[in-house]
């Protein structure tokens, strides 16, 4: 499932948000791993968000986390362009340049912004079981280019590190200058008119004329992206404008003359959004005739399914898709809330192991800890919904409700256990965050 919770409304694209979707986090995971080792950084240490924001941005903030906009992510044309930017925005990462970011946040008198940031920074929400797609509501909006104005040395220096950790994992530089190329004109624009990206990345001639000469003696330049990664950008941004554009948008820009996989994705995800489901699983189902072994086509099946309330159906898409992708954090999510809903006490205990995986893998996730309180409630385990639905709060930040629910949990559990230890834990951590 693509875990996109989205509330939406097919007459008006989704506003701005922070989205959770497996396969698109893979791509950009998948872009981005070797930039971080090349750039000495664990994978594992950098937070990745993609924010439902039609404005072109990418960029670091407050410690080691990735954001990028769907409006980057669409407006590009090649992997390489992506892999460019994330390597310009590894270069800010490992250079420092956040420092200034810390200093002027906690200086900062928009505390509906800063509140906004750091809600996304520690993903912040449950999910939404009535849409396509999940989004932790932004409030405010994601507007921090005043937050973030690198200096133009900043800038140089990022691009330096991008160039070199593009050359170390062998890959061309020509997609970061057809990006900087793009953009550049904007800065003869009033800041009211130009992207966010420019606003906070200041382009210049100079910036551009340094690609191009490492471009001219690097001999990585002629290199392509692999074609795998190029098919895995073109279903990102189509699996995007499904879900954020208007229908007909869609379908002018995917027509049914177009029998490409790229295509038939885009207008499957558009047709469920309608909804219209007689169009929309003919669509995937062809898919997933065409590549069984693509989790990602499973997962749309049984979101489809489940979405519109025919709960038994999609159990087998989501387990295939699990099966394929067992890894997946957000799969499993899917497939548990398939478990619990579909009224069968014999398949909670399995839906408790992927959601205890689940959240395993993915702890500031609060949906995973809230679907797990459910999951133990039905099963009759109480003191264990109870902890679940504290790990939640304490996410979320509520400390007071998770105190009150770790009171509770502690009841119910054994003196000693492994989850009372972890009872104490967020009681702990409840009341250090009531002193802050």
């Amino acid at each position: 499932m693509a875990l996109f919770f989205m509330c939406w409304n097919a007459q008006k694209p989704q506003a701005a948000g922070l989205i959770r979707d497996a396969e698109i986090e893979n791509t950009i995971r998948t872009y981005a791993t070797p930039l971080f080792a090349a750039a000495g950084l664990r994978a594992s240490d950098i937070s990745i968000f993609i924010l439902n924001d039609p404005q072109l941005n990418a960029f670091v903030a407050g410690g080691q986390n990735l954001f990028v906009n769907t409006g980057f992510l669409i407006r590009t044309r090649s992997a390489a362009e992506v892999i460019g930017v994330i390597a310009h925005e590894t270069g800010h990462i490992s250079g420092g340049h956040l420092a200034r970011f810390s200093n002027q946040i906690n200086t900062a008198s928009n505390t509906a912004l800063v509140t906004t940031l750091l809600g996304a920074l520690t993903a912040l929400a449950s999910g939404r079981a009535d849409a396509g797609a999940a989004v932790i509501t932004a409030g405010q909006g994601f507007a921090i280019g005043n937050l973030l104005n690198y200096s133009r040395t900043q800038e140089s220096a990022a691009d330096q590190a991008a160039l070199s950790f593009l050359d170390r994992t062998g890959q061309s530089a020509e997609g970061l200058v057809t990006f900087l190329r793009t953009i550049e004109n904007q800065e003869f624009l009033s800041s009211n008119n130009q992207d966010p990206y420019v606003r906070t990345h200041p382009i210049t001639r100079e910036r551009v004329r340094n690609v191009e000469q490492h471009l001219g003696k690097s001999t990585n330049t002629a290199k392509k992206a692999p074609p795998e990664f190029e098919e895995m950008h073109r279903r990102m941004v189509a699996k995007l404008v499904g879900y954020i554009d208007y229908p007909s948008v869609v379908f002018d820009r995917y027509p049914e003359s177009d029998t490409s996989i790229t295509a038939r994705y885009a207008r499957a995800v558009a047709y469920y959004r309608v909804p219209d489901l007689a169009k929309a699983l003919p669509l995937v189902d062809g898919l997933i005739r065409d590549e069984p072994k693509n989790p990602y086509f499973h997962e749309l099946k049984g979101q489809m399914l489940f979405e519109n309330g025919r709960i038994a159906e999609s159990l087998a898409p989501n387990a295939e898709a699990v099966r394929l992708s067992p890894e997946s954090s957000l799969l499993r999510i899917g497939l548990a809330r398939s478990q619990i809903e579909s009224q069968n006490p014999a398949l909670l205990k399995d839906a408790i192991q992927n959601l205890l995986y689940a959240t395993g893998a993915d702890p500031l996730y609060s949906f995973g800890w809230d679907q797990l309180a459910v999951a133990y409630g039905r099963d009759g385990q109480l003191g264990l919904s109870a902890l679940a639905q504290a790990e939640s709060a304490l996410v979320r930040g509520r400390k007071k409700d998770a105190m009150f629910h770790a009171v509770r949990a502690e009841k119910r559990i054994d003196k000693g256990s492994a989850a009372w230890l972890r009872v104490q834990d967020i009681k702990q951590a409840a009341r250090e965050n009531e002193r802050k």
